[in-house]
């Protein structure tokens, strides 16, 4: 099996002015691409190379671990955003968030605070967990909620490379173009399967 650098599910300026043309050229056009290559170099000749990409990330280490879960990150990362996102959850989400957090406010607050607490590079998760219940979840590097046997229905790219180009060192004002972006429909339907 050969990996494929996933198409965005817009055009690379549609995140705009929240996140550049030039941030998506080099995020995806050249890290996410990256991993993508590294992972089909590592894993050629090896037991790995007929493995779904999430069997890959449960079952490896090292480099092979690195790239494939790099990869499988950023494939749901980029689905986390939408040209037309924003706003707040509603239906089942919400419910459910309100549950676990008390207020989508609350929410936010606990998500931001995950996500600028990554030290050095990882990412930020909202991920139902195995009880059916809604949790935050800070991951360092190339982890994930995969690891966890927990179902991802949001992230935040923490790494610099998701926001240096617009935002520099300022991490509070991506995440605040982040929740201009999210695409709640995305993360409803992860929930509702």
């Amino acid at each position: 099996m050969t990996f494929q650098l996933p198409d965005l599910p817009y055009e690379r300026d549609a995140l705009a002015p929240h996140v550049s043309a030039e941030t998506i050229e080099y995020h995806h056009g050249k890290h996410h691409a990256g991993y993508v290559r590294k992972l089909n170099e590592a894993v050629a000749g090896t037991r790995f190379a007929d493995m779904s990409l999430e069997a890959i990330v449960h079952e490896s280490d090292g480099k092979v671990f690195d790239n494939a879960a790099q990869h499988w990150n950023h494939s749901f990362y980029w689905n986390c955003l939408s040209p037309r996102g924003g706003g707040d959850p509603s239906g089942t989400l919400a419910e459910k968030i309100r549950d676990a957090f008390g207020d989508l406010g609350s929410f936010r607050k606990a998500f931001d605070e995950a996500a600028s607490g990554v030290f050095g590079s990882g990412w930020a998760w909202l991920v139902r967990d195995q009880k059916g219940g809604l949790a935050i979840r800070q991951t360092a590097n190339a982890e994930n909620p995969l690891l966890r046997n927990e179902t991802a229905l949001l992230t935040c790219d923490m790494w610099e490379h998701a926001y240096y180009i617009d935002y520099r060192n300022a991490k509070k004002k991506y995440l605040a173009a982040f929740w201009q972006l999210v695409n709640w429909r995305f993360t409803a339907d992860r929930l509702a399967g």
